[in-house]
């Protein structure tokens, strides 16, 4: 499996750059769509020489000398996720944090002396799946009561170790990163489905432990939906939950894992659903004028029984902002696919839905089966698949670019939609003096409602990108919230959005994960900050 190494200061692999016409074309693209000529000196990437790393506070002994290592590299790896403020500090060469020693085990056994030497000398375990977190959720960012930051890599726990056909379920290590993943279950013509955009750099256990949404729209999308049981190592002891299909056996004792983010235990296998390769696709884009009856369309087809695997309505601001489109119009990525049988009588229903409510796509491509990968919708979904390697680019000429997501009942959405975009442009005003860029799409769709991502753009004062950055997310999110929307709808909860989950959650259920904080990992050795604080 792959061991080549992760950028410390971007996405992707460490020998993968976004080539200069690329950067080019985006700098200049963002740069005519703020009215300016351009964006000064472009910040250099870091360099681990440039980095004053503070010295590793704890030592590993002999015996696990093979596990835990102190590389700089490494450390300054570990130190952020993926998120905007990570991108902004790491190009400000700022790592005051770093983990002290990272762990890479190989089995539970190690797994556990691992843990059981931080118990030893009162260190803290961040576990680490693919860092590919986006609200502060492996950042090794303690406390000063610990002795010191273990950063646990899952890595190496990167294989399929069973597969029941029959079932069609497979157990599986959670360290193993999505492309690796589908390799190994790809002789057997299954696979999990489950392709979150972080795919390629995130892990199995990542997104068990985050309640990730993949790409798909509607059904199983959920990485909820695909757990069939659990096995986790917990600083008291193991858990590890009966493979079933189903159970009313009291509380789901998966349920109390899946989520968790880290301050329970660590995940270490899992058994998951598996589903038959699609061999029969069909897809388009569908273009709308009007937004509302483009939402009242969406909200048909997601309760029509249909089951779109594509049903993403992207506003025309972001389809300007990614090439998708001129702006004149709401664009619709739909899309069927199947194992078992055609799916054009599907697609066929779902575009006389969207033609009621002022739909228009092209005839003569309505059943391709490459149809959401063509025309505008392709073009935005090369943009998606490439907008985490533009993070660096857009950070390094001074560009502000983050995102936020949520999930509403469909009576509320347009509310909550307004409420929103309104609040976030007038942030990005008020703290960087000039107009900004607020766009929506839907990610997933329900019966009951949408799950609405929003992404903005805006140019900070250069130094002061933290701050400004941090009042724009407050306004987004204490609109959210007043709305009564979730603070998130799959990209967990970190340490950025502690403050909108504490109030978002009832107080009895705090009570309750705090109480089982305590009887799991009783000296909080696990993701202190994270969901709860360290008792």
């Amino acid at each position: 499996m792959s061991r080549r190494k992760f950028k410390f200061w971007g996405w992707g692999y460490a020998d993968e750059q976004v080539p200069a016409d690329e950067r080019a074309r985006l700098t200049a693209h963002v740069a005519k769509r703020f009215a300016v000529d351009g964006f000064g000196a472009e910040t250099p990437p870091p360099t681990v020489a440039e980095i004053a790393l503070r010295p590793s506070r704890i030592r590993a002994p002999g015996s696990l000398s093979d596990l835990l290592g102190d590389d700089p590299e490494d450390r300054l790896i570990h130190s952020y996720g993926k998120s905007y403020p990570d991108s902004v500090r790491a190009f400000a060469r700022h790592f005051p944090e770093p983990p002290d020693l990272v762990a890479r085990p190989r089995n539970e056994a190690e797994l556990i002396a691992v843990l059981d030497f931080a118990d030893s000398i009162r260190a803290a375990v961040v576990p680490f799946g693919g860092g590919s977190s986006v609200v502060g959720g492996v950042e090794p960012a303690v406390t000063q009561d610990y002795a010191g930051v273990i950063t646990l890599n899952m890595q190496r726990l990167d294989r399929v170790l069973e597969v029941d056909p029959v079932s069609r379920s497979a157990r599986i290590q959670a360290g193993v990163l999505g492309p690796d993943l589908e390799s190994q279950l790809r002789p057997h013509g299954l696979t999990l489905r489950h392709f979150p955009q972080s795919f390629a750099f995130s892990t199995l256990g990542g997104w068990i432990a985050t309640r990730s949404g993949g790409h798909f729209a509607t059904v199983c999308t959920h990485i909820d939906d695909l757990v069939e049981s659990v096995r986790v190592v917990t600083p008291r002891d193991v858990s590890e939950s009966r493979r079933l299909p189903g159970s009313g056996a009291g509380p789901s004792p998966d349920r109390l894992f899946i989520g968790s983010e880290g301050i329970l235990g660590v995940i270490t296998e899992a058994w998951m659903r598996l589903q038959r390769r699609p061999q029969f696709r069909a897809g388009t884009a569908v273009r709308f004028t009007d937004w509302h009856r483009a939402v009242d369309a969406i909200r048909m087809l997601a309760q029509s029984g249909l089951y779109p695997s594509n049903c993403r309505i992207i506003d025309a601001e972001e389809a300007t902002m990614t090439r998708a489109g001129d702006g004149s119009a709401h664009v619709l990525v739909l899309a069927f696919e199947n194992a078992d049988h055609p799916v054009d009588a599907w697609m066929a229903r779902a575009l006389e839905i969207v033609a009621e409510h002022g739909g228009d796509w092209n005839r003569d491509a309505a059943s391709a089966a490459d149809g959401h990968r063509s025309g505008e919708s392709g073009a935005w979904r090369d943009a998606f698949l490439r907008a985490p390697y533009y993070r660096e680019v857009l950070t390094a000429n001074g560009i502000m670019y983050d995102t936020f997501e949520t999930a509403i009942t469909w009576e509320r959405f347009h509310e909550l939609h307004a409420r929103v975009i309104d609040a976030t442009r007038r942030a990005i005003r008020d703290v960087t003096g000039r107009e900004g860029s607020v766009s929506c799409r839907f990610t997933h769709v329900y019966p009951d409602g949408p799950a609405p991502y929003f992404s903005f753009y805006a140019l900070p004062r250069r130094g002061a990108e933290l701050q400004q950055w941090r009042e724009i997310k407050e306004a987004a999110s204490e609109a959210l919230l007043a709305a009564g929307g979730t603070i998130t709808h799959h990209h967990a909860v970190g340490r950025d959005h502690r403050p909108w989950y504490d109030r978002q959650r009832p107080e009895a259920f705090a009570t309750v994960l705090r109480a089982a904080k305590r009887a799991l990992d009783p000296n909080a050795l696990l993701n202190p900050g994270v969901l709860v604080d360290p008792e």
